[in-house]
């Protein structure tokens, strides 16, 4: 089976991503972890985000061997998790990103622009 999409990348929705996650667990993966385990793995996951975008953009260095450009690969690292979660306990992530944005849309549509912090310059 190739998991790399057909289709051009940027085509790509999060109801494939969720098939190709979900076949890729079955040929390759054995199985999911539990979910406490997934859960785990998601936060060392946005640990690892979260350390790079430190480096990158925060006051901190970069030790010997780290790469800003890994950057992409850990945020795919934080997407496949989350989809094996989303998997896993059956939620479809493009319902719930809808839903999200109308929640958000609802409640935020004037709320941002009415912030004084987001509209002065730094």
């Amino acid at each position: 089976m190739d998991f790399l999409p057909a289709q051009d990348a940027d085509s790509l929705t999060l109801g494939d991503a969720q098939r190709q996650v979900d076949d890729w667990i079955k040929q390759f993966g054995v199985r999911y972890f539990a979910p406490l385990t997934n859960l785990a793995q998601l936060i060392e996951e946005v640990g690892e985000v979260a350390r790079l975008l430190n480096r990158t953009y925060g006051e901190q260095s970069f030790k010997a061997g780290e790469d800003a450009a890994k950057l992409p690969d850990e945020f795919a690292d934080v997407l496949f998790v989350l989809i094996c979660l989303a998997n896993q306990t059956g939620v479809d992530l493009t319902a719930a990103l809808k839903a999200n944005l109308e929640k958000k849309t609802a409640r935020d549509k004037d709320r941002h622009k009415q912030n004084p912090k987001l509209t002065t310059e730094e």
